[in-house]
């Protein structure tokens, strides 16, 4: 809706009108999940600044959070590049937009025997996976011997945030689902990114390495 709101673009919903009642319920979750994210947000920072989370210790805490955010942003742009990329796949050529770059990623994604839109998903996993591995070290809570409980919680509750859930619902929310949503909304304006280009390129050289080639076997054999 903020998205929405800012670019003057209404979504189109084949859902029938909510009524009052929907309605109440449908933004009492919304707000709820989005207290529930402020304080996964609260926990994770005062853990990754009182140096209580599983980040190198060499790595400044400024520094891991806002590689941090980079991070989490990379992945929620392959994320939305995967829905857009579909949604575009069902126009036809004229109605996947005439700016200059939409016109490149298209020609590039949709070339040849259109083997490049499943390499991308190749490469977009590897990148995704990447990422992931410094964002895990950010989100992991761990309490070294000795030390306090976040806001001094009892250890029971401690416990609760150091399997990793809370890291789990922000990459979730933050770096997937809200991109996604936005994607399936707007993907001619995701293609007209010149950021889109760029990881389109950066995934298919991933997918070119060769390292997950075995995934084209599998695919082959199950066909």
């Amino acid at each position: 809706y903020l998205v929405s709101a800012i670019s003057g673009k209404k979504i189109e919903s084949n859902e029938p009108p909510r009524t009052a009642l929907q309605g109440l319920w449908y933004w009492f979750r919304c707000l709820y999940s989005l207290v529930i994210l402020v304080f996964c947000f609260a926990v994770t920072l005062v853990a990754l600044f009182d140096g209580k989370t599983t980040m190198w210790k060499g790595v400044p805490s400024w520094l891991a959070m806002i590689i941090f955010f980079i991070l989490m942003s990379v992945v929620g742009m392959l994320e939305a590049m995967q829905i857009a990329f579909f949604a575009v796949a069902k126009f036809t050529p004229e109605e996947r937009g005439d700016s200059k770059f939409q016109k490149m990623t298209c020609q590039l994604l949709f070339k040849g025997d259109g083997k490049n839109l499943p390499g991308f998903m190749i490469g977009r996993q590897l990148m995704v996976v990447s990422c992931m591995f410094f964002i895990a070290r950010v989100t992991s809570v761990s309490i070294p011997e000795g030390g306090s409980n976040i806001f001094d919680v009892p250890d029971s509750v401690q416990e609760f945030f150091n399997t990793g859930l809370l890291g789990a619902l922000i990459t979730t929310i933050v770096a997937s689902i809200t991109w996604q949503l936005v994607a399936s909304a707007f993907p001619l304006a995701f293609l007209a990114n010149p950021i889109t280009y760029i990881f389109l390129r950066i995934c298919l050289m991933f997918e070119a390495s060769g390292i997950c080639h075995g995934a084209w076997v599998l695919a082959a054999i199950q066909k």
